[in-house]
């Protein structure tokens, strides 16, 4: 988690993302990329000095003008970036394009490992009526996903939750688990399956307690919750256990499948209160 990528369009949603990436970056000796994109169609490129490449017309300097503005709006954020994280190295980009698709391409042309994205928390109309790209991103990017929506200054990680069904095909989750767990040393890795019957309650927990004594996982405490669907149960378990953190695989051809049908990942992302990390495995 060392390159990360932190899409702004200057929302207070957007500013905590950035001051979480801060923080990551200290913790991790990274860097961080500040993008900007502005919707606009077919609109060429823009690097990130303003410039085009091509004939000038009206159009093109009254939007190379816009540009300088938003180029110092982008100025001040990385200001304010060396006043909270002094040393975070931090360079800023603009695009004129689709933000999703802008955000995968400079995630290959930087070879980015994660992008942390601010996100508003929807309630279940706004997530049935508008559309999301924060749910886009997190179903199509390459790297890892951390959606951000409210503020975390400090971002001191003491509980992270990951759910899973802990079947044999989880295994493939643990080394990204892992190093998250690297990231953060000290904090209690909560262990979670979501049950529709509380009935379930001890096969799960010893199912849980097989995949902990597998692969050796420290800091750890087996969690069962009864709801009748994981996108609920998850953001429920992360309230009550106060969670800071909650990490979840996104690849839907694992054995994770009980947890990823009907876009489970992308329904916690935004519907879940803490920050919450998304993988592929």
């Amino acid at each position: 988690m060392r390159n990360i990528l932190v899409p702004t369009d200057f929302s207070p949603a957007a500013h905590n993302a950035f001051e979480v990436a801060l923080r990551l970056a200290q913790r991790t000796g990274g860097r961080i990329t500040l993008l900007h994109v502005e919707e606009r169609g077919d609109t060429p490129h823009f690097s990130s000095s303003g410039g085009r490449i091509g004939g000038v017309t009206m159009e093109d300097v009254f939007m190379l003008k816009f540009m300088q503005k938003i180029k110092h709006q982008m100025h001040e954020l990385m200001a304010e970036g060396r006043r909270i994280a002094e040393g975070v190295p931090v360079q800023d980009l603009l695009r004129t394009s689709s933000v999703v698709n802008s955000i995968l391409e400079v995630i290959a042309e930087q070879k980015i490992d994660l992008v942390v994205m601010g996100a508003q928390e929807h309630s279940s109309w706004q997530h049935f009526f508008a559309g999301s790209n924060t749910e886009k991103l997190v179903r199509l990017a390459p790297c890892p996903v951390l959606t951000v929506k409210h503020p975390e200054l400090q971002f001191n990680v003491q509980h992270i939750v990951f759910p899973s069904d802990f079947s044999a095909e989880a295994d493939r989750a643990v080394p990204d688990l892992q190093r998250i767990q690297a990231v953060f040393p000290d904090a209690t890795l909560h262990l979670l399956k979501v049950v529709p019957d509380i009935d379930q309650y001890a096969e799960a927990m010893a199912r849980i307690e097989a995949f902990a004594e597998r692969h050796h996982l420290e800091h750890c405490e087996p969690e069962v919750i009864d709801a009748a669907d994981a996108s609920v149960g998850i953001p429920l378990f992360a309230r009550q256990a106060h969670a800071d953190l909650v990490v979840m695989p996104t690849h839907a051809h694992t054995g994770l499948s009980h947890y990823l049908h009907h876009n489970v990942a992308e329904n916690v992302a935004v519907h879940a209160a803490p920050p919450v990390l998304t993988f592929r495995v």
